[in-house]
């Protein structure tokens, strides 16, 4: 998966991109997806959104090397995005 850096500079740039990668189920898709976030200019708003250092989110991202409670932090994140923020 190969994206344009700039369509990821907003939160629901992020979340849009996120949630291709999680529906497609492609592991593969995921892992080029979050590394593309890992380079993102939104990438600050994402780790504001789940309360982490925009640093050390770009570290663990690149790194390939987050837990399950971050992962389901940033997949929180999608799904509200994606349902408009209804919760």
């Amino acid at each position: 998966m190969t994206r344009n850096t700039s369509a990821l500079d907003s939160l629901d740039g992020i979340a849009d991109c996120l949630a291709t990668a999680f529906d497609d189920g492609d592991g593969a898709a995921i892992a080029a997806a979050l590394q593309a976030v890992a380079q993102a200019p939104g990438l600050g708003a994402l780790a504001a959104a789940i309360g982490m250092p925009q640093d050390a989110l770009r570290a663990a991202l690149v790194a390939e090397e987050f837990n399950l409670d971050l992962t389901l932090e940033i997949m929180k994140v999608v799904d509200l995005h994606q349902s408009g923020g209804r919760g």
